[in-house]
């Protein structure tokens, strides 16, 4: 097992050293395959597609700009309902805001880190680059609809957060041309270190640490799991899964309850009507705030329908709740619009919601 780790740490070493080798120099004619019969050169716009990392010297940043208060929008539509109004975040995510001073902001070193007097590690304690946190929101955000936003809408979200965060005035516009300024007053800008091998690449990897390496109990029992009693706390992981990429969740509703989701399921059978409605709704996002008798971020679906059984117009109703959104029934966190889902889509999921109820 631990040899395995040892390769995994070098071919990331390796491949660290590679990315910035080939980082330094962007303009660089593409390379041509060196082992013969093996893939082809990429083209220009499968390398466009893949090229959107942004480096801590801002190399990579796209030409754009955004608001804090058109931040504060997007955030608010598409961003507080799981993140919270301000940052503060709910049961299921940790918080982005909070454990920073102005004090911190002035030294470029978040105390709480240090002297653990911060209840909980915030996102804002921790980052060390605003670059990261563009190049995150950008690549992965909305977590329904990740690559969803524009280049601007990313620097709007970006100015809100240092905003809330006290980094940013309220009537600051982040760009490309302006982030050293907002680099400059991140609370933990001092905190990262670059004494490691993925960051010097001409360093030494970190590949042979003794304290790590030596006499380690060998096992293939995997240990970075959550015990069995706290595994459904907050529903069936497996419902909670996004339906791309590799994703790992365990499945409570199989038998052995220990069912490994890495894929999207196989499409229900279509004489199934149950099924098609409740994988339309994961399609459509709904699982990742909602489950189907377990409260989530938002209600269980079980539990809206029993709130509106025997309404005339409970149908109707979440129609228009699921198209345009809202807060204050079920609790302050809100319900971004799902102006992405077809009209027929929205009126499938409300019927099937309105039907779970006995």
């Amino acid at each position: 097992m631990f040899k395995r780790i040892e390769l995994v740490v070098l071919a990331a070493c390796a491949f660290a050293a590679a990315d910035a080798a080939w980082s330094a120099d962007r303009s660089a004619p593409a390379r041509t395959a060196a082992v013969a019969g093996i893939g082809r050169s990429a083209t220009p716009a499968e390398i466009r597609a893949w090229d959107i990392d942004v480096r801590p010297d801002f190399q990579g940043l796209p030409r754009g700009s955004g608001t804090v208060a058109h931040g504060q929008d997007i955030w608010e539509g598409k961003c507080a309902s799981c993140h919270g109004t301000f940052g503060e975040s709910n049961e299921v995510f940790t918080p982005m805001i909070g454990g920073t001073t102005k004090d911190d902001i002035r030294t470029g070193r978040v105390a709480a880190l240090t002297n653990n007097s911060a209840p909980q590690r915030t996102t804002m304690m921790k980052i060390s680059t605003v670059s990261t946190l563009w190049d995150y929101i950008h690549r992965a955000m909305p977590w329904n609809a990740p690559r969803s936003l524009g280049t601007d809408e990313v620097y709007a979200v970006v100015a809100y957060i240092l905003n809330m965060a006290d980094v940013l005035p309220d009537d600051f516009t982040l760009s490309d041309r302006n982030m050293a300024e907002a680099q400059a007053r991140l609370p933990n800008r001092n905190g990262m270190t670059r004494d490691h091998g993925l960051w010097d690449v001409h360093g030494k990897p970190d590949v042979r640490s003794v304290a790590c390496m030596k006499d380690c109990p060998v096992t293939d029992k995997i240990s970075s799991e959550l015990p069995a009693a706290a595994r459904g706390a907050n529903g069936n992981p497996a419902d909670q899964t996004r339906a791309f990429g590799e994703t790992r969740a365990i499945n409570l509703a199989a038998s052995d309850q220990a069912v490994p989701a890495s894929a999207p399921s196989p499409a229900p059978a279509k004489s199934d009507a149950k099924l098609d409605q409740l994988a339309l709704a994961a399609s459509s996002g709904c699982m990742a705030c909602h489950a189907v008798n377990n409260k989530i971020v938002g209600p269980a679906f079980k539990e809206i329908a029993e709130k509106y059984k025997g309404t005339s117009d409970a149908e109707s109703y979440l129609i228009a709740k699921i198209k345009a959104g809202g807060s204050g029934v079920w609790g302050a966190v809100p319900m971004p619009p799902q102006s992405h889902v077809a009209d027929a889509d929205v009126a499938a999921i409300a019927r099937w919601i309105s039907a779970i109820a006995p």
